[in-house]
């Protein structure tokens, strides 16, 4: 049970849920995937609102259900801007070297909601989760919650069925107000801030950290990856009393193009491979989750040959995810300007590729003018591409946005460069295949939506002039 929940606001009144919204039954021979999926169906509907700040609702049926993990079960709580992804799947992946079974919540999916609730290292059936949301049905009685309160706490009432000695929680949205927060951290994580959702979060990176921050519970260990966080961070740590660990003051790394070495306040450890995860920042992310197993050390040892397996096994879709083939393809889910700049950066050091061909798609909310400025000097070719998400932008406008920033100046791009505008993102991929030369180059970019889009039927691999073909192995 929580027990020391942050301030929150409280919620704008939400009119009782439609008398039609029929619960779903797995009655004998249904399909589990169908009867989930409507679970999920159900729940966007249920609240007026998409996005709902506040924590009095969903900690009301976290303590309708006694929702809680025991004393002997630690909890990490990871928040940040980017990183996150990369962070939890580390820390699950040493984890497991070191012989714990782990429970995960990370967000979104590519393709499949289950993937959202990991146990053991492998995504729960569609089977297993739909008695929690019975039980969040049967608890929340007239409260009303959103897709995103109403499917975190199915989730973490999955997790808490479970034996587990490490669970592993992936923050949405912000921290201080975000549904995962009405659980209290052992260790709390706080990775790469920048700006995303300004509208809810704040107008500059201050801001932002002041909700990350929130995550952190008094007396308990709080890590930051960040390198230069914002101050919010380390003043509301010294408030509440939190035992803030910071890269750089705490622990740090460095190496060279062989290995590299990490020092805590206590532990050390030297001459490791790279991680498996690609990409410039994915050095800072490894050093925060050494940092959390030196915090838990006493009650979750792991030895140096756990980290190091850990670390060379870890796997990731969608982030920076190099796929072989003639062309070569490139997955990354970067959205917004920061983690755009780093996908860039490692586009850059890949090495010659005569051209690059883009498929994009994004929400319409997003900073589109700095998340073109900063990759366009790279892309030859844009294949922009609609999303089955309302909030998205249309294909037509993503072009016109990228035409009208170029028009006046706003992007350095190749002497030529083209564009075209497809349906979906499979289809944006097969045009870019079919164009390609085998030398060149093919990244999917932008948001979940659009990489899951080409994960639909397995990671493709492509042929210089065919249709890319799935490898569902």
């Amino acid at each position: 049970m929580s027990s020391s929940l942050p301030p929150s606001t409280p919620s704008s009144s939400a009119p009782p849920a439609s008398p039609d919204l029929a619960i779903p039954v797995l009655a004998p021979g249904a399909d589990p995937q169908q009867v989930l999926e409507a679970w999920l169906a159900r729940c966007e509907r249920l609240h007026p609102k998409e996005i709902d700040m506040t924590l009095t609702r969903v900690a009301a049926v976290r303590d309708a259900l006694g929702l809680g993990f025991g004393a002997d079960t630690p909890v990490v709580m990871v928040a940040g801007t980017n990183g996150k992804g990369s962070t939890c799947a580390m820390l699950e992946s040493i984890a497991l070297q070191a012989g714990y079974r782990v429970g995960l919540y990370i967000k979104p999916h590519l393709v499949h909601f289950q993937e959202r609730c990991r146990v053991a290292g492998r995504p729960v059936d569609a089977a297993s989760l739909i008695p929690h949301f019975e039980a969040v049905e049967k608890a929340r009685g007239d409260v009303t919650l959103t897709y995103f309160e109403f499917t975190t706490l199915a989730i973490l009432h999955r997790l808490a069925s479970e034996p587990l000695d490490l669970v592993i929680l992936e923050v949405g949205l912000g921290g201080r107000l975000d549904a995962v927060n009405v659980i209290d951290a052992d260790c709390s994580v706080i990775t790469s801030i920048d700006l995303d959702h300004t509208e809810y979060l704040g107008p500059d990176r201050e801001s932002v950290g002041r909700e990350k921050a929130h995550i952190m519970r008094p007396g308990k260990p709080a890590i930051v990856s960040d390198p230069m966080p914002p101050e919010t961070i380390a003043a509301h740590a010294a408030a509440i009393g939190a035992d803030l660990r910071q890269l750089g003051r705490d622990f740090s790394y460095g190496g060279d193009r062989q290995q590299w070495q990490w020092v805590g306040r206590a532990r050390r450890y030297s001459g490791m491979s790279y991680p498996a995860l690609r990409g410039v920042n994915q050095l800072l992310n490894a050093s925060g989750v050494l940092a959390v197993f030196e915090a838990l050390y006493e009650r979750l040892p792991v030895s140096a040959q756990a980290v190091r397996a850990g670390l060379a096994l870890v796997e990731l879709p969608g982030r920076f995810q190099v796929v072989p083939g003639s062309p070569m393809l490139v997955l990354d889910v970067a959205h917004n300007p920061h983690a755009v700049a780093a996908l860039a950066q490692n586009l850059d050091q890949m090495g010659f590729y005569p051209r690059t061909r883009a498929v994009f798609g994004a929400m319409a909310d997003k900073d589109l003018a700095n998340i073109l400025a900063r990759i366009a000097p790279l892309i030859d070719h844009w294949h922009f591409c609609d999303l089955p998400i309302a909030r998205a932008a249309t294909a037509q406008a993503l072009s016109q946005r990228f035409d009208e920033a170029r028009a006046a100046g706003q992007l350095r791009t190749p002497a030529v460069v083209g564009a075209s505008l497809h349906p979906d993102p499979a289809s944006a991929l097969a045009a870019a295949a079919a164009e390609a030369d085998p030398a060149d180059r093919i990244l999917v970019f932008g948001s979940f939506f659009t990489v899951g889009g080409v994960l639909k039927n397995g990671t493709p691999r492509l042929g210089a002039g065919v249709q890319p073909e799935a490898d569902v192995s």
